[in-house]
C-alpha cells in the first residue's frame, strides 16, 4: 500500500513528511531528486577521478569500474539529500552500488554545493571492499533496510546474488506505523464521530505513538537509529527492537571509555546510557514525528522541560533555572551558553555530517585525565588542558559530584590493567550502571574465561534482556553441563530472539542428549531457525564469520572453511576470518592451507599492521610445530617489525633463539620486549629461564624476585626464590 493511500486523510501529517529525512531516503534519478551538478563535471581528490554528465534525461557518472578501467554508470537512484547526497548504480546480480564520491548539498556559504570524497585522500584498489564497487559500499546489505519500508534484501548465499524488494521506496507511513490494510479498512468503513478515537486495535493501527510509553517509542525508532546486528532478513515497525536486531555494546571502535560516540553509531546507544532515556523521555518529545525537526529551536527544546516548573510526566527532573548564567556559568547568548554544546557533544561524520552524542552527560574532565575520554570543556577550550578544566569546575562548585563512573571499568579492561576483572565484575552487577554499559562488561568477561564464570551467571539473571544476551554469548567457554543449566532459562518463549540467539550461539557443539528430553524438540527448532537467518544475513564478511563460527562449533568444520574463504573473497583484509581460517585448517592437520592463508594475510599492505604481525606470529607457531625453526625465526622477527607492543611476540622469539642455541641473540630479543613490557609474566619467566640455564643465579634471583613482584599469586616463583636464596647463601 504505497503513502499516497494515507494522505487523503493526514493531509497534515504528509506535508510535514514530504520534506523530511525519511521522505528523502532513497528515490529515482529524476530531475526533481537530483541535486548534484551533472552538467559534464569533472571531480578529482588524488588518484580518484569522475566526471558527471547527463545523457538522454539520464544521469552518468564516468569513473574507475571494478575491473579497474574508466566506466560509464547510470545512476539509478538518490540516497538522501541533506545534508550530502549520495548516488546508487546497478550491478548484475541485483548488487546496488553507492558511489563514494558524493554531492555536498549544504550552502555554498556553509563550504557546500560541490562534489566530494568520502575517503579523503585515499584511493581503494578495485578488489578492496571499500572501492565503491566494494562490499562495504552495497546498498543490499549496509544501508537498504533503513532507506526503504518492508524491504527484504533475499540474499542467496551460494550464489552471492540479490533479489531484494521492498514495499516504498523511502521510509513512508508504513516504516514507523506498520502494515496499514487494516487501518485503511476501517477508516472506510468509519462511522460516527472522529473525535472519539477507539483504541489502536480497534482501528487497525498496528503502532500508535500517542499511546506508547518513552522507552517504547525510543525503541521504534531505534533499528534503524543504532549500531547493531540484524537478526533476520526484513524488519517491521509493530516488532520488538530485540526480536530483530542485537545493539553493539560500548566497543572501543565505537565508544570512548565513558560512553561518548566515536564511531558512527546513530543515537540509540548513546541516548541508552543517558538520564532522559531513564526518567521515560522519548525523541518524539524533542523532534517533530513526520518533520523530524527539533521541535524548539536552539536551548528552547531543553527548556521545555528543564524550567522552573518541570512536566509531572519527569518527576525526576528537578525545578530550576537552567538558562541563567549562574547554571551554565558562561555569557548569555554565547556558544558556552547552548546546552548542546556542554551536553551534546558534536562530532562529524561522513565529512560534513555533524552529529550530537545524545548521552546528555555532565562535563567530566576528570575522566579525560583517567580515561582518555573527551570533555566538552576542552572541546570549546582546545588550547587549554584537561587540568585546566577540572581545575575552572572546583572552581565554580566548592565540592563538585563526581560519582564512580562506568568509564574506569571499561577503561582498565582496554588498558589492561591489573584490577579489570574486579572492575568489570562490579559493573556487570551494578543495576544502577546503564544496560549497555553492563553488557558491554558481559562482552569483555569472555576475555577471562572460567575465571569470569560466576559474573557470567549474574549478567543471565539480570533483568535487562541486553545484559542476558551478551553474558549468554559469553557463557560459550564454560564446560557443556554449565552452559545447559543456565541457559534453558534464555531459550523461553517469552525471550526476546536477540536473547535466544546468543545462548543458541553458545550452546552450539552440546549433544542433545545433554538437554532435558521435554526441552530437546524446542531446542532443534531454534537452532534450525537460527542457522537459517544466519544463512539469509550471510551478505557481508562480518554475517558470513557468524555462519563460519557457528558451523565450527557444531563440528561442520568443512562447511565452516567454506564460508571462512566466502568471507574472505568479500573482504580479503577481513582478519578474523583469515585466522578463524589458519587456526581451524591447522587443528584440522590442513598445515598447507594455514600457512598460505596467513602468508597472503602478512603480505596485504592494506591490511592494518597490528593484524599482519598478529598473522606473523601465527603463522611462525605453525613453523614450530611443523620443526621448521629458521622460517619460524624469520616470521618473529616480521611479527616484532609490525607488532612490537605485543609480549608474545618477544616471548617466543626468545624461546626459538634459546632452542637454537643463540643466546646472546635470545636475551636481546628478551630484554628489549622488558623494555615495553616490565612486569610481562611470560618474558620475565624466559630470563629466569635463560639466566639459570647459564648458571647466572644472582641474576636468576633478581628476575625471579620481578616475577613475584608482577605475579604474586604464582606460587612457584616464591618457591624458586627460596631456592635461590638457600643455594646462593
Amino acid at each position: 500500500m504505497p503513502a499516497a493511500t494515507c494522505e487523503g486523510c493526514h493531509q497534515k501529517a504528509t506535508k510535514a513528511w514530504s520534506d523530511s529525512d525519511h521522505a528523502w531516503a532513497m528515490r529515482p534519478a529524476t530531475e526533481e531528486s537530483v541535486l548534484g551538478a551533472f552538467e559534464d563535471t569533472g571531480f578529482r581528490d588524488g588518484a580518484v577521478s569522475a566526471r558527471f554528465f547527463r545523457q538522454d534525461g539520464e544521469y552518468f557518472v564516468e569513473t574507475e569500474g571494478d575491473d579497474g578501467t574508466p566506466e560509464e554508470f547510470r545512476i539509478a537512484y538518490t540516497f538522501g539529500y541533506s545534508p550530502l547526497q549520495q548516488y546508487l548504480v546497478e550491478f548484475p546480480g541485483g548488487r546496488l552500488q553507492a558511489l563514494t564520491i558524493a554531492w555536498d548539498a549544504r550552502n555554498r556559504e556553509e563550504g557546500g554545493q560541490r562534489w566530494f570524497s568520502l575517503y579523503p585522500g585515499e584511493r581503494f584498489a578495485p578488489d578492496d571492499a571499500l572501492h565503491w564497487t566494494g562490499r562495504y559500499q552495497n546498498w543490499n546489505a549496509m544501508c537498504a533496510d533503513c532507506h526503504s519500508t518492508n524491504l527484504s534484501m533475499n540474499y542467496d548465499p551460494q550464489t552471492d546474488t540479490f533479489a531484494t524488494t521492498w514495499q516504498e521506496q523511502n521510509v513512508g507511513c508504513q516504516g514507523c506505523h506498520g502494515p496499514g490494510r487494516d487501518h485503511v479498512e476501517w477508516a472506510g468503513n468509519r462511522q460516527g464521530d472522529i473525535n472519539d478515537r477507539p483504541s489502536a486495535a480497534e482501528i487497525g493501527l498496528k503502532v500508535d505513538f500517542s499511546t506508547m510509553g518513552g522507552k517504547q517509542v525510543v525503541e521504534a525508532c531505534a533499528y534503524c537509529h543504532s549500531r547493531r546486528e540484524s537478526l533476520k532478513d526484513g524488519h517491521h515497525a509493530q516488532e520488538p527492537y530485540l526480536d530483530k536486531a542485537l545493539p553493539a555494546t560500548l566497543r572501543p571502535d565505537l565508544y570512548y571509555p565513558d560512553g561518548q560516540i566515536e564511531g558512527e553509531v546513530y543515537v540509540y546507544g548513546s541516548f541508552t546510557q543517558s538520564k532522559m532515556a531513564a526518567a521515560g523521555v522519548s525523541c518524539l518529545d524533542c523532534h517533530g514525528p513526520h518533520t523530524t525537526e527539533l521541535l524548539v529551536e536552539g536551548n528552547g527544546v531543553c527548556l521545555q522541560c528543564h524550567n522552573a516548573s518541570p512536566p509531572d510526566r519527569f518527576p525526576s527532573l528537578s525545578a530550576g533555572d537552567y538558562a541563567s548564567e549562574a547554571h551554565h556559568k558562561h555569557a548569555v547568548d554565547s556558544e558556552g551558553a547552548m546546552c548542546v554544546n556542554c551536553h551534546m557533544p558534536e562530532k562529524t561524520y561522513m565529512v560534513v555530517d555533524p552529529r550530537r552524542d545524545h548521552s546528555f552527560r555532565i562535563p567530566r574532565p576528570d575522566l579525560t585525565l583517567s580515561t582518555g575520554s573527551p570533555n566538552a570543556c576542552n572541546d570549546c577550550h582546545g588550547d587549554k588542558t584537561a587540568e585546566w578544566a577540572v581545575a575552572a569546575i572546583d572552581g565554580w562548585y566548592e565540592s563538585p559530584r563526581r560519582p564512580q563512573h562506568f568509564a574506569q571499568a571499561l577503561s582498565a579492561f582496554r588498558q589492561a590493567e591489573a584490577d579489570a576483572f574486579v572492575r568489570l565484575a562490579g559493573l556487570i552487577r551494578d543495576p544502577d550502571a546503564p544496560a549497555i554499559a553492563r553488557a558491554t562488561a558481559g562482552e569483555h568477561l569472555a576475555d577471562f574465561g572460567s575465571q569470569a564464570k560466576w559474573e557470567f551467571r549474574s549478567g543471565l539473571l539480570a533483568t535487562d534482556p541486553l545484559v542476558q544476551a551478551y553474558a549468554a554469548r559469553s557463557v560459550a567457554m564454560l564446560p557443556a553441563e554449565d552452559r545447559v543449566d543456565w541457559l534453558l532459562q534464555q531459550l523461553a518463549s517469552d525471550q526476546p530472539r536477540a536473547v535466544q540467539d546468543q545462548a543458541i550461539r553458545a550452546l552450539a557443539s552440546v549433544d542433545i542428549l545433554e538437554f532435558p528430553e521435554e526441552s530437546r524438540a524446542s531446542i532443534e527448532s531454534l537452532k534450525s531457525d537460527y542457522e537459517r537467518r544466519l544463512h539469509e544475513m550471510a551478505a557481508l564478511p562480518g554475517t558470513r564469520l557468524n555462519l563460519a563460527v557457528y558451523l565450527q562449533r557444531e563440528g561442520r568444520y568443512s562447511e565452516a572453511i567454506k564460508h571462512y574463504q566466502r568471507a574472505l573473497g568479500m573482504d580479503a583484509t577481513f582478519t578474523p576470518a583469515r585466522v578463524n581460517l589458519a587456526t581451524l585448517a591447522s587443528e584440522q592437520g590442513r598445515m598447507d592451507l594455514a600457512i598460505n592463508v596467513l602468508a597472503e594475510g602478512v603480505d596485504r599492505q592494506e591490511t592494518p599492521a597490528t593484524d599482519r604481525g598478529h598473522m606473523a606470529y601465527l603463522l611462525a607457531l605453525v613453523f614450530v610445530e611443523r620443526g621448521d625453526l629458521s622460517e619460524a625465526l624469520f616470521r618473529l622477527e616480521q611479527a616484532g617489525l609490525l607488532d612490537p607492543e605485543n609480549p608474545r611476540v618477544a616471548y617466543n622469539h626468545g624461546l626459538i633463539l634459546v632452542r637454537m642455541r643463540r643466546l646472546e641473540a635470545a636475551e636481546e630479543v628478551l630484554l628489549d620486549g622488558l623494555k615495553r613490557h616490565s612486569t610481562d609474566p611470560g618474558l620475565l619467566n624466559a630470563m629466569v629461564f635463560l639466566t639459570m640455564q647459564q648458571g647466572r643465579l644472582s641474576e636468576t634471583l633478581n628476575w625471579a624476585r620481578r616475577l613475584n613482584a608482577a605475579s604474586p599469586q604464582d606460587p612457584q616463583a616464591a618457591r624458586l626464590i627460596r631456592d635461590l636464596e638457600t643455594r646462593l647463601n
